[in-house]
């Protein structure tokens, strides 16, 4: 059965990679959605009652959660035609100011279980098929007050490469997304809603373009991809310019 797989399917990106995917590929058979908040995956199923939908409550935080996901993977062998992995989570503060074990398990969401869920999916993709790994603009340059979460997104969009590269043969595709801020629960969950900083003044990516867009590039065998004319120009300049150049505190 073909499938599609979204973490952090509950909100923002995640459900609206969702809607995009229900509206332009209909080959599609099953969508499996993935997050924490099963009342948000199961209204959002419930919504789209012409689709297929598997709502798998885990947080990806814990091992249990990535052996549960990997059993079903067993079971059901699906057909994977696309990977979004799109949980993830940032929060706004000096390093030494935020609680210890909050930014472990920011690297454990947005890098280990990242990278669990990638491996064990990708045995059950083909030639065609692409995986979309959510980076950031943060992962361009190290950001002083989201210096754990630049830092993680710094190794999605490594890791994304590297792997877009090794599974080259196999005809997978391997796309980074890298867009900047959005409209989502990200900047309430990062506890910058309402704090001065210079996330609060950056120009805003439109959601539904970051999916449509990066869906159509990862589809089309491209690696990485940034939304926005002063993002890309961003991106283009942490490449030749020093990181004690490009560093803000944000």
């Amino acid at each position: 059965m073909k499938t599609a797989i979204i973490t952090g399917a509950s909100s923002g990106l995640g459900m609206e990679y969702f809607k995009v995917l229900t509206e332009i590929c209909p080959e599609i058979e099953e969508f499996w959605l993935i997050a924490r908040r099963e009342d948000k995956l199961t209204a959002l199923a419930s919504a789209n009652p012409k689709v297929k939908s598997f709502v798998l409550p885990v947080d990806l935080t814990e091992k249990e959660s990535l052996l549960t996901y990997e059993k079903y993977l067993a079971e059901k062998k699906p057909e994977v035609t696309i990977l979004i992995n799109n949980a993830g989570f940032g929060k706004l503060g000096d390093v030494m100011e935020l609680p210890v074990f909050e930014q472990r398990d920011m690297v454990m969401l947005n890098c280990a279980a990242l990278t669990a869920i990638s491996l064990m999916t990708a045995p059950y993709m083909e030639k065609g098929s692409c995986i979309i790994q959510v980076s950031s603009i943060a992962a361009f340059s190290p950001t002083p007050r989201m210096s754990v979460y630049s830092a993680t997104k710094a190794y999605v969009l490594a890791f994304a490469k590297a792997l877009r590269r090794e599974l080259r043969k196999s005809g997978v595709n391997v796309l980074a997304v890298c867009p900047g801020p959005m409209e989502t629960e990200f900047t309430a969950v990062a506890e910058i809603d309402g704090k001065p900083s210079l996330f609060s003044v950056l120009p805003r990516c439109d959601v539904r373009q970051v999916a449509l867009k990066s869906i159509m590039k990862a589809r089309k065998g491209r690696g990485v991809y940034t939304n926005r004319l002063i993002y890309k120009v961003y991106r283009v300049l942490t490449k030749l310019l020093p990181d004690s150049i490009t560093m803000r505190r944000l």
